[in-house]
């Protein structure tokens, strides 16, 4: 049994409902789904956002993620439980974990050690039902699609041009590429499955403000085109109310606790590596509604999570963030820096200097949306003094505070010095995004290749050139672009780690989210339906002799 599950099985939760008094949700508000987690009503939810003057929201984002590990979401929970400590009332806003990374390459994604939300096995798994309320509804409508043609096809859709596939929250790259129906009846076409984290009814859910935007922007949903081009819709299959009644109660935020007892919001979950990687505007709205500090997290590095954090999520919604956090580590640095994985526990300065690159962009790019940054330093127990103060002082030369937190090991105290700073440089900025909406699609794509990746240009592939000129002449033009890419490397090519510059970033297709309200530019090779690693997850996850769960971190 890992450490993590012990310490999480060892702590004394709250009941729910302390939880949401500690919040202060009403007792009537509340939902419970057992003893330690609960969803909050829907019209409560939107009557505390309306009514109370929101507090201030911290985004916490990371450097490229690298095996060696970076931690962004244990940072995000003991930076709220250190907060909290401090006397200030601080909750959290994250997104609901995948099936697809719990049983495959990256585990659970609920924090770890002495920084946790829990109950992290139910949170890591089915918890309140949410994807597979998003998995449902999104199939519905591709099987409303698929029977629409099969019983008569009076839209005259063309079985060539269908566009919306199916999804399911595991990994399976079987399934990437799909035929299905019927050969006799004409009916045989090309499909696909995504996983559900980049389906665009999870986008549409996530940044939904209440059941009437829901219900609009899913009618909005481009399945296919009909035999003259003309987009067919899925308000135009009639399949919006009974997709929206699958959503209805997934919708209202779910409500759970860290092992400190900071009430945590986990609402959402789209990857943002080919997604926009945001928790639901509804959980972030709320908490702010609630809290002096929200902290959320927006995934993987800042080049992916954050830049469509702020030129999506807050494009669209209005919020800003007071102070953005960037977690680095020692470990993931020197992995930057050209050593390998199994060498990292040897001190290795020159490597760690090479590898701060990663770590510099990334600060210089935050400070270019116009906020107040801060970096956390997720310390490790094989980290040396002289590596520590090294990064240290390279952040200095950046102007920008540090702090080196210690929460795996010791919770909210562990990263006290990171609250004080981060309390003390939260302030309103306005907003700066990296292009403005009237910018033609591939000058976005080229402003955020240029701007945040360090890359020379773009180069569109045939494909991605065609679909651009259709989505421009539909009047899709003034949406923003959601890139989707490795996360890995600031470029397309995983291997390139540090901060490569003067690369050229290759766009092979474009997809039209006109629900979700962006379109997805998809770069190198990035699939939006992963695979599972050669040791996925799933060969160590069971049951143990007591029935508990073992292996799931």
């Amino acid at each position: 049994m890992s450490s993590d599950l012990l310490i999480a099985r060892a702590a004394k939760l709250l009941p729910i409902d302390a939880v949401a008094e500690k919040a202060g949700v009403p007792h009537d508000a509340l939902i419970p789904y057992g003893r330690t987690k609960a969803k909050i009503d829907l019209p409560t939810a939107q009557h505390l956002i309306a009514s109370r003057k929101p507090g201030k929201l911290i985004l916490m984002t990371a450097i490229n993620p690298t095996p060696a590990g970076e931690g962004k979401t244990t940072t995000t929970i003991g930076l709220a439980d250190a907060l909290r400590q401090r006397g200030h009332n601080a909750m959290i806003a994250l997104r609901e974990p995948s099936l697809g990374p719990c049983f495959g390459r990256k585990g659970g994604a609920t924090g770890g050690g002495y920084a946790q939300i829990v109950p992290m096995e139910e949170i890591n798994l089915h918890f309140t039902g949410d994807f597979h309320a998003i998995t449902s509804a999104h199939n519905l409508l591709a099987a409303m699609l698929d029977n629409h043609i099969f019983q008569g096809n009076t839209l005259d859709i063309d079985p060539a041009r269908i566009v919306f596939g199916r999804v399911i929250d595991v990994t399976d790259r079987a399934l990437r590429n799909i035929e299905i129906g019927n050969v006799k009846q004409g009916t045989r076409h090309a499909s696909f499955f995504d996983i559900t984290v980049a389906s665009e009814v999870m986008a549409i859910f996530c940044l939904s403000e209440n059941l009437a935007d829901l219900q609009e922007r899913l009618g909005r949903i481009i399945v296919a085109y009909d035999r003259s081009g003309k987009a067919v819709t899925a308000a135009m299959l009639k399949a919006v109310g009974s997709m929206a009644v699958l959503l209805k109660d997934a919708l209202a935020p779910n409500m759970v606790q860290t092992l400190e007892g900071t009430p945590a919001f986990v609402h959402g979950g789209p990857f943002a590596n080919i997604a926009h990687g945001c928790n639901s505007v509804v959980a972030t709205r709320l908490s702010m509604a609630l809290a002096d500090f929200t902290v959320t997290e927006a995934g993987f590095g800042a080049d992916l999570g954050a830049e469509k954090f702020l030129d999506i999520k807050c494009r669209k919604t209005g919020l800003w963030p007071d102070a953005a956090v960037i977690v680095a580590t020692v470990r993931a640095l020197k992995m930057h820096g050209g050593v390998a994985k199994g060498d990292l526990g040897h001190e290795n300065i020159s490597a760690l200097k090479g590898g701060f690159a990663n770590l510099q962009r990334h600060i210089r790019n935050m400070r270019g949306f116009g906020m107040p940054v801060a970096v956390a330093i997720n310390h490790f127990v094989t980290d040396t003094d002289a590596e520590i103060q090294t990064l240290l002082d390279l952040i200095a030369g950046e102007n920008v505070r540090a702090a080196v937190c210690k929460h795996w090991a010791h919770g909210g105290a562990g990263a006290l010095e990171l609250a004080d700073i981060v309390v003390e440089i939260a302030t309103p900025t306005k907003a700066h995004f990296v292009y403005e909406d009237t910018l033609t699609l591939d000058a976005k794509i080229e402003a955020v290749a240029k701007t945040i990746y360090g890359a020379e240009g773009i180069v569109l592939s045939d494909k991605a050139a065609e679909s651009m000129a259709h989505f421009t002449a539909m009047g899709f033009g003034h949406l923003p672009v959601c890139m989707a890419k490795t996360q890995e490397s600031f470029s397309a090519d995983a291997k390139l780690l540090g901060a490569p510059s003067g690369h050229t970033l290759t766009v092979r297709d474009l997809r039209l989210s006109a629900g979700a309200g962006f379109i997805v530019a998809l770069c190198g090779a990035i699939n939006t339906m992963p695979g599972l690693p050669p040791v996925p997850a799933a060969e160590h996850i069971g049951l143990d002799t007591d029935g508990f769960i073992s292996g799931l971190s």
